[in-house]
């Protein structure tokens, strides 16, 4: 049986936009920082970056 897809991991630049809920939250700085954290975040956990918007990226596992 399949795991659900999960979202693990969420990177923004703009805090504001992002609510509280199951995954942690990183706040990065600028363009660049987001692309680095979220490579890394999505090497280390074995999982998958997606983009939401120019501001934020989710980590999901699938």
């Amino acid at each position: 049986m399949e795991q659900p897809t999960k979202i693990i991991a969420i990177i923004t630049i703009k805090p504001e936009n992002v609510h509280a809920g199951g995954a942690p939250v990183f706040v990065a700085n600028d363009a660049a920082e987001l692309q680095k954290t979220s490579s890394t975040l999505e090497k280390t956990l074995d999982a998958s970056a997606h983009e939401v918007d120019a501001n934020t990226m989710i980590i999901v596992a699938h």
